[in-house]
């Protein structure tokens, strides 16, 4: 089991792509440029490292959280989206999960904030980090801390003071306070599910797990429009033994739009060009519309 529980870092964090740089480099980077950012807990440490993952921009050891905003040239929609990256809560995909995702709907009229929440402590030294993961790739037991099985306190606290932080102030943005949803990938995903879970009256105007826990959850009575993104040969939909979060949300009677792709694996993040996940996210846009979310 606790090997298995390593796996959605070993996936998220190490993506089919850049084949010739496989898994995070042993070499850390500075931090790029976060145009905009608004600390979330503005006295925090910053205990960020920096580096790249299959050439891709990561970060780990997040411990003072914020929100990036990516917003539309010229007239937007008036519609916002709220965007948790994955890496297994041990990192954050902050380049595909988050801000690539985010650029898409920025460029189609719709405000995105890119969430950097805080993730559980690993070695400060990125060969540590680096040698301990190929490790858990290979199934060893190592003493980094493995994946938690849901998401951590103080990633959901962070998921939620980012709701009601840019509902706060939507009006700066243009955007309409009734209209934010919350999208997240893998790790991203399950917070997504704890934010509708525990939202109350803070809840989002709909919400997208992409690539998230398919077990079953508890849905509110006020849970919102829900979109699901997932490969056929992903393995948390195997692990959870089928499509469970579906089942939950239709058994209380709400509104989910589900979408199994024949194959992608775990960590398609915007989209592998000449695979089935080619293109959802123009399927997300237009879920969008369709829920009056959007009016293009």
């Amino acid at each position: 089991m606790r090997a298995l529980a390593f796996a959605p870092l070993a996936l998220a964090l190490a993506p089919v792509a850049h084949a010739q740089m496989p898994g995070p480099s042993r070499e850390t980077m500075a931090a790029p440029a976060q145009p905009g950012a608004i600390a979330l807990i503005p006295d925090a440490p910053d205990r960020e490292v920096w580096h790249r993952d299959n050439g891709l921009i990561a970060v780990r050891n997040v411990t003072r959280p914020t929100i990036m905003p990516f917003l539309p040239k010229g007239k937007g929609t008036g519609a916002a989206v709220i965007v948790a990256p994955g890496g297994g809560f041990l990192g954050l995909a902050i380049e595909k999960e988050g801000w690539q995702i985010a650029r898409y709907f920025a460029d189609h009229g719709i405000a995105a904030f890119v969430l950097k929440y805080r993730v559980l402590p690993t070695p400060a030294s990125q060969v540590e980090f680096a040698d301990q993961l190929a490790r858990v790739i290979r199934g060893e037991k190592v003493a980094m801390a493995s994946p938690p099985d849901d998401t951590p306190p103080e990633a959901l606290a962070d998921g939620l003071a980012a709701l009601r932080y840019v509902r706060g102030h939507a009006g700066q943005w243009g955007v309409d306070p009734a209209r934010i949803g919350f999208m997240g990938f893998s790790a991203g995903g399950f917070l997504t599910r704890s934010v509708v879970e525990n939202a109350g009256a803070d809840m989002p105007a709909f919400v997208a797990p992409i690539y998230p826990n398919m077990a079953p959850m508890k849905v509110p009575d006020n849970a919102p429009p829900m979109f699901v993104a997932i490969a056929a040969n992903d393995f948390l939909l195997a692990r959870a033994g089928g499509p469970k979060l579906i089942d939950s949300y239709r058994a209380a009677g709400k509104s989910v739009e589900f979408h199994l792709f024949s194959a992608g694996d775990h960590g398609f993040g915007p989209g592998a060009p000449g695979t089935p996940t080619e293109g959802w996210l123009d399927v997300m846009r237009r879920w969008l519309r369709t829920r009056g979310i959007i009016k293009e």
